[in-house]
């Protein structure tokens, strides 16, 4: 009796299981539309509207007229373009590697058997909620007052006066408020990468001691590549979009010194009617940031073999 029935049962389920089988794409399309439309709408819609006004000479309002790639051409011959760039690429790599050192440093001592660890890590992890803007005027407030007055009591005329004024030291106060912030996310990573390193490679390299350094280059860091190649893409991605440190702790200034591609975006886009001139500046930056970010990747993923 079992012999038979069990071919009829799946044979009465074969039907049913093909027409799940083929609503359950259409089903998954349906669920997918709605994201996608809005971004489409939201997204890629403006993109690709920002592509056209970048070929015209819109000042964000009124008529304009179509340039074609007279924007472009003169991108690279303006000097506060060139600077901007040259600024920001500086600021970006600086902010990346302090940002990825302090953070990995900060993950091992908090991965490691310490009192309040928990408590610690919910504390470091601060900065990272915190508004950018908030803290950006905080920090300006430290640089152009606070600072200098305890300089100038301690007798340091060197930093008696604020470093914002200064054009050849502004950047690094905003590369201090950058990195102060954005270590955090960068310790969270780095911290659950450790978390998949088995305690029992430590203990073996303990019993062939191995010390503290060659644990770490041996052991810790090739096993956790993967996060640090994660940690420098995303870093460097997000310094070179920097706005809101610099808005908050210079405004660009002094003059143009710490006028990144962002903020002159922003200015010469919305305040000083280069709507089209900057929608192409735009979009340069935006070629520059995934070219950048790709080959960055392709050199990290290869150099996790040298590594291991």
């Amino acid at each position: 009796m079992t012999a038979t029935t069990a071919p009829a049962r799946t044979q009465e389920r074969t039907p049913l299981r093909r027409g799940i089988a083929s609503r359950t794409p259409r089903a998954f399309y349906w669920m997918v539309l709605p994201a996608f439309v809005l971004f489409f709408l939201l997204h890629t819609l403006p993109v690709l509207q920002g592509v056209y006004y970048s070929f015209t000479d819109s000042p964000g309002y009124g008529p304009y007229e179509f340039v074609g790639f007279a924007n472009y051409v003169a991108l690279f011959t303006d000097d506060r373009v060139l600077h901007a760039y040259v600024f920001t690429f500086q600021f970006a790599l600086v902010a990346t590697v302090l940002v990825n050192v302090i953070a990995l440093a900060v993950a091992i001592a908090l991965n490691s058997r310490i009192k309040f660890r928990t408590t610690l890590r919910a504390v470091y992890f601060i900065p990272y909620v915190l508004a950018i803007l908030v803290v950006g005027y905080v920090f300006q407030y430290l640089f152009a007052i606070s600072i200098p007055a305890m300089a100038q009591s301690l007798g340091n005329e060197r930093f008696s006066t604020s470093i914002l004024g200064d054009e050849g030291l502004a950047w690094i106060a905003i590369v201090v408020l950058a990195v102060w912030q954005a270590a955090a996310f960068n310790i969270v990573l780095y911290l659950a990468g450790l978390q998949t390193v088995p305690h029992e490679l430590y203990e073996a390299a303990s019993l062939d001691g191995a010390g503290s350094w060659r644990t770490f280059t041996s052991i810790t860091f090739p096993m956790i590549w993967g996060f640090f190649v994660i940690n420098m893409v995303l870093a460097l991605k997000g310094f070179l979009q920097v706005f809101d440190h610099v808005i908050a702790m210079t405004g660009g200034g002094p003059g143009t010194a710490t006028e990144s591609v962002g903020v002159l975006i922003y200015k010469g886009g919305f305040q000083g009617g280069e709507f089209g001139y900057q929608l192409a500046n735009a979009v340069v930056f935006m070629v520059v940031i995934i070219v950048f970010a790709l080959v960055q990747f392709r050199v990290l993923q290869r150099g996790e073999g040298d590594v291991a």
